[in-house]
């Protein structure tokens, strides 16, 4: 089965909430975020490594960052990355990938993921991903991974998991997808019992997602399905086929109408490591409450804050509490982490006003 394993990894995205370290030049996928000395995407890579052959994981990404996808994983063949031209969601990336899985093993199983998630437990997550495979390599089933809250979280986006015959199994039918809920809302889903995180990682047979591309998606499908992927695919036809393409994603174009879709509860440590508080949380903190990620830093007066500044640098802060303070060398960020959402605006004005990111 593990040669019939294929696993697709997104790395198209700008990650502008980790501003100021993140830019449009080096998106959060290709840095050290969380200061192991490795990047997102090359943790991602080595994560699935072991679960299916190397010539079996693929990159999708942005054509600005192909190269540099190269650089973070060498052991990729260049065919190995394929090169979005325009930024058009989830489903036109599965889709394009797809493509490319099809003319090597139409028997494929295959698992997508984000290039930047977080996973704290590496060895159960090795394990729910090849029981997953094993799922959907026996069932014509759309499988995303739904991770048991441990708060009422606002930030994502939350799976309803029906009941089966057997409680006991960790592969439920979904009843409802729902998009970031309000407060009130959050702790309703997390009191329950009954609803999940969605990880955005999916698992399925190249059959059952052509399926449903077929079934509701097609128009999607239809403009991949003439292409040619072998050896490596005509970019100025992709060109062609993205600029027809719409902008949706996997969730609302196919997971959120299917009929055939479960979800498989886990419970290995996970973030999608979207904010610089979902950072925070997963980072060694002091007895103050403080997360000093990066640089030579000295806190008083100072509270359930996280700090990052350039390795050698010397900062010294006082008298904040609940506060991101991260210094890029060429930019500086000071704000509330209550009030972290407003930082897409905050790259919007400086580009308005300044030119740059």
């Amino acid at each position: 089965m593990k040669n019939n394993t294929y696993c697709v990894i997104m790395a198209g995205g700008i990650g502008s909430r980790f501003w100021p370290l993140s830019k449009t030049s080096t998106p959060k996928q290709f840095l050290d975020i969380l200061g192991t000395g490795k990047s997102l995407i090359r943790q991602t890579y080595e994560r699935f490594a072991p679960l299916c052959p190397n010539e079996n994981i693929i990159v999708v990404t942005s054509g600005d960052y192909s190269d540099m996808v190269l650089e973070h994983i060498p052991e990729l063949k260049p065919e190995q990355v394929l090169s979005e031209p325009f930024r058009r969601n989830t489903a036109p990336c599965i889709a394009f990938a797809n493509k490319w899985i099809e003319e090597r093993n139409p028997d494929a199983n295959i698992v997508v993921t984000p290039a930047d998630h977080l996973i704290i437990n590496e060895s159960e997550f090795r394990q729910a991903i090849e029981n997953g495979i094993d799922f959907v390599s026996q069932n014509d089933a759309l499988l995303t991974l739904g991770i048991k809250p441990h708060r009422p979280e606002t930030g994502y986006g939350y799976i309803q998991a029906g009941t089966n015959d057997d409680d006991n199994s960790n592969f439920k039918k979904v009843k409802t997808f729902t998009e970031k809920p309000n407060a009130e809302l959050a702790r309703v889903f997390f009191e329950s019992g009954e609803f999940f995180w969605n990880s955005g990682i999916f698992l399925w047979s190249l059959k059952s997602i052509n399926s449903a591309f077929d079934l509701y998606l097609k128009d999607v499908k239809q403009l991949f399905d003439p292409l040619e992927a072998s050896p490596a695919f005509d970019m100025k036809k992709i060109e062609d086929v993205y600029a027809e393409c719409k902008n949706i994603s996997i969730d609302y174009g196919i997971m959120e109408k299917a009929e055939n879709v479960y979800v498989q509860t886990v419970n290995f440590g996970w973030s999608d490591l979207g904010t610089w508080s979902s950072l925070y949380e997963y980072s060694a903190q002091d007895k103050e409450g403080n997360a000093i990620i990066s640089g030579q830093v000295l806190l008083y007066d100072t509270n359930g804050s996280i700090v990052n500044v350039p390795s050698g640098k010397v900062a010294v802060i006082q008298g904040l509490t609940d506060y991101i303070v991260v210094d890029s060398g060429d930019a500086l960020l000071i704000c509330p982490k209550q009030n972290e959402q407003q930082i897409r605006q905050f790259t919007s004005d400086i580009k308005a006003e300044f030119g740059k990111e």
